[in-house]
């Protein structure tokens, strides 16, 4: 019965879980409690040791820290007093921290008994052990022998590291922290680069102040009151702003107007109803120069409303207006045609035809500006009414009806000697006589455009540039002068459209002052001209804006020349120059419509960057 007893009693004894450390020393026949024993043997002798040499320690410690200063003192200059003390507090920090780290594993072995502390003590056995301050120690970087002291530092891989390796690597991290880290660009601020550099804007440095402030007001322009007194030269700009944005309502409207401008520039109304213009007269009775774009809601009552007030109007920039009904444009050139001294109408469609523009030419003797583009209903009997306007000085033309070359002869004939600008575009009926008549008749101009022809001659353009009385042009558009034949890509024999000989006689007598020059399109000129005229040695210096779009023989080096004959260029178009590759392009320097060119890499010397 004891037996069993004893048998049972031993059988039912509980056990809780055991680690597989725990499993494994019993397996293999290891005491957990005689390996703690030994340890604890180790420690007391290591324990007597340094109780022996304690102030052998403190001593080598002390002496540590001297031939540390002395190294140091050997590389760098003599400590401060100032950093002796910051010194000392940290050696004194490291000594608390040890002596803490100590008494905490001395606990630890105090609370012996379980399986968990059986396999703390076992892995402590086999943990390697930090040198203690005053031991000698193997550079980890360098391996030169040193002594060991509370503030040597740790390498990388975790040992220790000499006096000369911890200042490498501390000054490696403090270089590491002054390197600024790289942000990348944005999706929207790219975006807005692309953009700038279609308007030919290259931005170089921080905007300025007024640039900062005005695009902040037209990012909170429904949170803004008034504007107070604001001048015009900054009311013009946000006007832009907002129209790109088509944010102009009624609300923002009124932000425009005070009693005391004379200046009105809406750039985008297509957001207005006729109220809203009706508005703009009431509140700012004396305006002078009046510019509305998109303007589809000015009605005949915005005119009845004109006339009844009297309004002073000097300029008139209306596009889009063609709900006004012919009467309502008689009547309204009858009562303030007199002051009228500048008219740009565009896209008016099939509101004005020759008989309402009769009464133009009737009561509007003043002008001296007239642009006149998408009128669908005017033709022959407009240019030759136009004729009468004998104070005209600069005049722009884009009629979508064909028209005849002899009414355009005409009409250059009679108004050429005074003209200082003129602009004709899409006249495709118009020969080499309407040329030769302005190389005659036209000796003041300063600005020149004939574009989108396919009837005139190289020949004719020859004979328009070749000693012609009229001083140096700044601004020549001659783009899509071209033969359209498609079977033949190089042209006629002669050539048509603006060919090398007329290229050639250009640039021979405006590129001393030209400063725009726009010949997209105009594709018989030859690589071998564009080669010679822009061959870095010739220069063009006041030659800001060139458009080459869809010339296909222009290449790379064709376009390095344009940026060393050119030295105040901002501003290069070149859509479909498909032979333009890697290109180095200068700085303040826009090259349009190349996907692959370098922007704003410095080849010779910096360029201001402004929009033209």
């Amino acid at each position: 019965m004891k037996y069993w007893s004893g048998r049972r009693a031993a059988n039912n004894r509980i056990r809780g879980p055991q680690s597989a450390l725990t499993d494994f020393l019993a397996a293999n026949n290891i005491s957990a409690a005689q390996i703690a024993a030994d340890y604890e043997r180790r420690v007391r002798e290591v324990g007597e040791q340094e109780q022996q040499q304690a102030a052998a320690n403190g001593e080598a410690a002390e002496q540590g820290v001297k031939d540390e200063e002395e190294e140091e003192e050997e590389e760098e200059s003599v400590e401060t007093a100032v950093q002796k003390k910051k010194r000392k507090r940290r050696e004194e920090a490291v000594l608390t921290k040890i002596k803490n780290n100590k008494a905490k594993k001395k606990q630890k072995k105090g609370n012996g008994g379980d399986s968990d502390g059986d396999d703390n003590v076992a892995w402590d056995m086999y943990t390697k052990k930090q040198p203690l301050p005053g031991q000698l120690e193997n550079c980890e970087k360098c391996e030169k022998r040193f002594t060991v002291t509370p503030y040597s530092k740790t390498g990388p891989d975790g040992g220790l590291l000499c006096a000369k390796c911890s200042k490498e690597q501390e000054a490696l991290k403090k270089k590491d922290q002054k390197q600024p880290k790289t942000k990348a660009v944005s999706r929207e601020k790219r975006r807005q680069v692309q953009s700038n550099l279609l308007d030919g804007i290259v931005q170089i440095g921080a905007k300025s102040l007024q640039d900062i402030c005005i695009k902040e007001v037209a990012n909170n322009i429904h949170d803004v009151d008034e504007f107070g007194d604001l001048p015009q030269a900054l009311l013009d700009p946000l006007s832009q702003i907002l129209s790109r944005r088509r944010v102009l309502t009624s609300r923002t409207l009124k932000l425009f107007l005070r009693p005391d401008l004379v200046s009105i520039d809406l750039y985008d109304c297509g957001k207005l109803e006729t109220e809203d213009y009706i508005s703009i007269f009431s509140v700012v009775p004396k305006v002078r120069n009046l510019n509305l774009r998109n303007a589809g809601q000015f009605k005949d009552e915005v005119i009845d409303y004109i006339i009844e007030r009297h309004v002073p109007i000097e300029q008139l920039q209306l596009e889009a207006a063609n709900l006004v009904t012919n009467e309502k444009w008689v009547q309204f050139f009858m009562v303030c045609g007199e002051r009228l001294e500048l008219l740009k109408l565009y896209w008016l469609d099939y509101s004005m035809d020759d008989d309402a523009f009769g009464a133009v030419v009737h009561y509007c003797p003043n002008l001296t500006r007239l642009k006149l583009k998408k009128c669908f209903r005017l033709g022959d009997q407009s240019l030759n009414a136009i004729t009468s306007l004998s104070k005209l000085e600069h005049l722009s033309l884009r009629f979508p009806t064909p028209t005849t070359s002899n009414a355009l002869v005409e009409l250059i004939t009679k108004l050429g000697p005074n003209l200082k600008t003129l602009s004709l575009e899409n006249f495709t009926e118009a020969d080499d006589d309407v040329l030769s008549e302005i190389h005659t008749s036209c000796t003041q101009l300063t600005k020149f455009r004939f574009s989108e022809n396919d009837y005139c001659t190289d020949a004719g353009f020859l004979s328009l540039f070749t000693q012609w009385s009229n001083p140096p042009l700044t601004f020549i558009d001659l783009s899509s002068n071209r033969s359209i034949d498609y079977s033949a890509p190089d042209g006629p024999e002669d050539p048509v459209g603006l060919a090398s000989a007329g290229f050639e006689a250009l640039m021979e007598h405006s590129g001393s002052r030209l400063e725009r020059l726009d010949i997209s399109s105009c594709r018989h000129i030859t690589y071998e001209t564009f080669s010679s005229i822009f061959n870095g040695k010739n220069e063009y210096p006041f030659l800001k804006d060139i458009n080459i779009s869809f010339l296909t023989k222009i290449d790379t080096a064709i376009v390095a020349g344009m940026f060393k004959s050119c030295p105040q260029l901002i501003k290069v178009t070149a859509f479909g120059c498909f032979n333009i590759v890697d290109v180095a392009v200068p700085k303040g320097v826009a090259l349009i419509g190349v996907p692959n060119a370098m922007e704003s890499i410095v080849q010779e010397g910096d360029v201001d960057a402004d929009l033209f």
